[in-house]
């Protein structure tokens, strides 16, 4: 039998352990992580083995040889260039000439191979694939396989509306020869993305075999901790080095310990390792070969690699230490920091907690080495939501994040292009906003500093073509304590996730690209935009009748800047209104002021019965979004409005295509067939709609909230857009608003969230899927049980908070009553079993 162990990732997520030795060769219990996978190979009698090599390749080489010393046979295949996990195989493809597995060696694992390569002869298989379960599986490939094991679907690294298993792709593979004859040769090529893809497709037989024991993929140094953890815990079978003592301490060979009475273990202490009397290790600890403790040092739950020195009175805990590390007297490495290879920490100095020191770097005695980007100490492996990247004011979203923010994405540009940049009113966006354009001169970007506008204003300027993209910052509409920076590109729609996995690639390895002093980006402010974009608005009303209907308005700004826009083009359109919250209070930091800096409902309503106006309009903070009372003084519910407005769009532009969240009124493709119109349902996710939103023959489409987007001006939520299209539905109805809102069907969608644990999410939307098989059932976003005409529910797990969400529509209010909460039930018991199972022990 033969193997092929990949081992050519660079590990940037483990930087600074990575920057100068391939993440393969990272130790687990002092033994780097592929001679873990080569032993578990040879207890399988699996002795030919090929090696995929790409980053620093030599490294791997000089350690294994020929692979004599393990009694194995040990070739390699080096890579000129990326060619992917399929293309590596391939390269390798002259050295397989019979069934082989394929097994990363950055893994750890103790799976059953022999048991693995029975089955997949056993069914006689062209792909089997090792599975398992885990709490989390985003950041791997879903599966899920019928009753003998044969895959039935199967999604690379889901979103949670995607989750529908919690079983996983390991990576560990048991293929036949052709296999690779679908493969290209010489160009990047994935086996989850792309030929597992195409196997499926040509019906051939993939299967998976769920997996017991342990695996552990090592993205990070979390998982690198716990890895070390699980092996001195004996979760993972693995050969210990050195031997095994009381209190299961492992200790190498020449180690100069008199004593075990300040070892508490588990621990493991590499050979030749001096030990002082009066030092203490603590609990899951590995120190490499040839390690110095002086007197009074202290170590717990923490890695600390050979050759390291910890002087007297030093301290580390929880922390990762590199090769070569000089940790001077009473310094302090504090938990989560991880300190690459031949750094040396002057005396009574700290590295403060998740502070990532590069190799060769010297810290002064006495200093004080902090973070104040307290996104790292949550251990975030991701900055980007559902909307943007948030977090609470100067606690996760602080101005150093954010200038590193923007210089990743600064570096991800054509150096010398230009990005639009804009803020709403508060003080704290101010401040962020121009970290970020510092970030992106620093990086040679340019920008156009819009300074305070709406965010449809920034994502105007992108329709024009003069900005690359754009960062909008704003106060959370819904946290007054959070903020958020929305990314977006060119014709105004978010960026893609492709590009926010890039932009969070070079911010976790700050990898920043710096300009020289002459490449510097500048800043200018666009002087006629504001102007261009009123002209847009005018030209896509019915300026003519909008002015012969003289509408009277309340309007409530909520200090949106779009009040300085709206102003004069209410004028040209001779529309009487009546404002408040039009302009941003002196003191925008007072604790007094709202959210939303809305007036509040209750007022507006009686202003529009004290002076007898037409209707009023709420905006938003950002003019995103706008809530719509009639003559009464009384609330159009947003599905109410957001039928009118369709109808009004399908009518006066003609046949095409509306694009509509699948948690919106299936009321909707009633409404859209009578116009000759097509409904699209897009995920719920906003970016997932605004990226429909800019497709050809997209007329209208609309997401929760009262947020209207009409396309053919603007792939995004304008609310002054919406205001002036709300006018003209009533100009040309002729008829007042509470009358035009009778004409269209009653809808009756409920929404309510689920609080569910982050570890359970994919285990319990796996347990929903199989308890409702026998029921209409949609996958394409979470489950959606179609239970009759216009009867639906819709279960939606998070992709930002550890909640579901469900929605459900039926024909009156109590019958959609009775739906939500026959789910929730449902739901919640689901939640409950699994919360009792407790935490998954691999």
């Amino acid at each position: 039998m033969q193997a092929v162990v990949m081992a050519g990732g660079q590990g940037t997520r483990l930087r600074p352990l990575t920057s100068n030795q391939p993440k393969p060769m990272v130790p687990i219990v002092n033994k780097p992580t592929a001679l873990h996978i080569l032993e578990l190979l040879s207890r399988h009698g699996i002795d030919d083995v090929v090696m995929t090599l790409a980053f620093l390749p030599q490294v791997i080489r000089n350690y294994f040889g020929d692979g004599s010393d393990l009694g194995m046979r040990i070739h390699y295949s080096v890579e000129d260039s990326p060619l992917g996990t399929a293309g590596s195989v391939k390269h390798a493809q002259e050295s397989l000439d019979e069934t082989f597995l394929v097994i990363s060696g950055d893994a750890l694992t103790d799976f059953d191979l022999s048991r693995i390569i029975a089955f997949h002869r056993e069914r006689e298989a062209m792909v089997t694939i090792a599975l398992k379960t885990v709490d989390n599986p985003l950041e791997f490939g879903v599966v899920i396989v019928d009753e003998e094991g044969r895959i039935e679907r199967f999604l690379e690294k889901p979103g949670w509306g995607q989750v529908f298993s919690d079983t996983i792709n390991t990576g560990i593979y048991v293929l036949e020869p052709e296999v690779l004859d679908h493969v290209p040769a010489g160009t990047p090529y994935d086996f989850s993305h792309e030929l597992f893809p195409k196997l499926f497709e040509m019906h051939k037989p993939l299967y998976g075999m769920l997996c017991e024991g342990y695996w552990q993929d090592i993205g990070g140094v979390d998982q690198y901790l716990q890895a070390n953890k699980d092996a001195l815990d004996g979760k993972v079978r693995l050969r210990m080095p050195g031997v095994r003592l009381r209190g299961n301490v492992w200790v190498g060979e020449g180690v100069n310990l008199d004593s075990l009475a300040n070892v508490e273990g588990p621990a493991l202490i590499g050979n030749y390792a001096k030990i002082d009397l009066s030092a203490t290790i603590g609990a899951h600890t590995v120190l490499g070969n040839n390690i110095v403790m002086r007197a009074g040092s202290h170590v717990a739950n923490a890695v600390v690699g050979e050759n390291s020195y910890l002087g007297p009175g030093s301290r580390v805990r929880g922390a990762v230490l590199g090769n070569s590390v000089d940790v001077r007297t009473n310094a302090v490495i504090a938990e989560g920091a991880v300190v690459g290879d031949q750094c040396s920490v002057g005396e009574n100095s700290l590295v403060g907690n998740h502070v990532k020191i590069y190799p060769f770097k010297t810290i002064e005695p006495g200093s004080s080495i902090r973070s104040s980007i307290i996104w790292e100490t949550r251990g975030m492996s991701s900055l980007f939501g559902a909307n943007g990247v948030r977090g609470l004011i100067n606690v996760d979203i602080t101005a150093e994040m954010v200038l590193r923010l923007a210089m990743s994405y600064g570096t991800l540009l054509h150096k010398g292009v230009s990005v639009s940049t804009s803020r709403d009113a508060h003080p704290a966006s101010r401040v962020l906003k121009r970290a970020v354009i510092a970030g992106l001169n620093a990086t040679g970007i340019s920008v156009r500093d819009l300074r305070m506008a709406p965010l449809a204003l920034n994502r105007f300027d992108l329709k024009t073509g003069e900005a690359a993209g754009g960062i909008h910052v704003r106060i959370a509409p819904d946290n007054p304590e959070e903020v958020e920076i929305l990314f977006a590109e060119p014709p105004g729609i978010p960026i893609s996730g492709k590009t926010e996995r890039s932009i969070e690639n070079y911010f976790f390895r700050e990898d920043f690209r710096r300009a020289l002093p002459d490449e510097m980006g500048t800043v200018s402010f666009p002087p006629r935009l504001v102007e261009t974009y009123a002209s847009a608005l005018l030209q896509n009303w019915d300026v003519e009748r909008i002015v012969e209907r003289r509408f009277r308005v309340v309007l409530d700004y909520a200090r949106s800047p779009v009040f300085g826009i709206l102003s004069p083009l209410l004028d040209r359109l001779a529309v009487e209104a009546v404002t408040v919250n039009a302009h941003a209070p002196a003191d925008t930091s007072s604790p007094n002021r709202r959210a939303d800096g809305g007036a509040g409902e209750e007022r507006v309503r009686r202003l529009v019965r004290a002076v007898e106006a037409d209707l009023a309009v709420i905006f938003d903070a950002s003019a995103e979004s706008l809530t719509v009372l009639d003559e009464e003084g009384r609330r159009v519910a947003d599905t109410a409005l957001l039928l009118l407005l369709m109808r009004h769009v399908c009518i006066t532009e003609g046949p095409g295509i509306v694009a509509l969240p699948v948690c919106v009124t299936r009321h909707a493709e009633e409404v859209a067939r009578a116009c000759g119109a097509d409904v699209m349902r897009t995920k719920i996710a906003p970016a997932a709609l605004l990226a429909e939103a800019a497709q050809p023959h997209v007329i209208f489409a609309a997401g929760a909230g009262g947020r209207y987007i009409f396309p053919r001006f603007l792939p995004s939520a304008d609310a002054a857009l919406g205001l002036g299209k709300v006018l003209e539905l009533l100009a040309a109805a002729g008829m007042p608003l509470s009358q035009l809102v009778t004409e269209v069907p009653p809808a009756h969608v409920l929404h309510e969230v689920v609080p569910c644990p982050w570890h359970i999410k994919g285990a319990v939307m796996r347990r929903m899927v199989e308890e409702l098989k026998h029921e209409r059932l949609s996958l394409f976003d979470g489950i959606e049980i179609t239970l009759g005409a216009g009867e639906w529910v819709q279960l939606v797990p998070d992709a930002d908070a550890p909640l579901f969400h469900i929605y459900a529509e039926a024909d009156d209010a109590s019958a959609a009553q009775e739906l939500l909460r026959s789910y929730r039930e449902h739901l919640r018991r689901v939640i409950e079993e699994e919360k009792e199972k407790g935490p998954r022990v691999a």
